[in-house]
């Protein structure tokens, strides 16, 4: 009985793909600063001019991390300035509650 024969792509995989060029890395020493506090006045600005809101959403816009968002929508939620409108497990979709 002969050996079973290796098809062309899974012996190419066992030579590493020495053909294939090699991938250049990105280089992450350009990170963008991303700040811990959040401007309300700009974010409420925001909120109000957008039609609905994600907490990713308002996080990009404002320069600031997710969960600094994710802290003032829960913040706006509680004081009633902005209303939860859909969403699920964690990613709701917000509404300025003057609309």
């Amino acid at each position: 009985m002969g050996a079973k024969n290796k098809s062309v792509s899974s012996s190419e995989k066992s030579q590493g793909g020495k053909d294939k060029a090699k991938k250049e890395k990105k280089d992450t020493s350009e990170k963008k600063e991303v700040a811990v506090f959040i401007n309300e006045d700009e974010a409420n600005k925001i909120v109000k001019s957008s039609k609905v809101i994600t907490i990713q959403d308002l996080a990009r816009q404002t320069n600031v991390k997710i969960s600094t968002a994710n802290a003032f929508l829960k913040k706006a939620v509680s004081e009633g300035t902005v209303k939860k409108v859909g969403g699920f497990s964690g990613h709701y979709i917000y509404q300025s509650a003057s609309q």
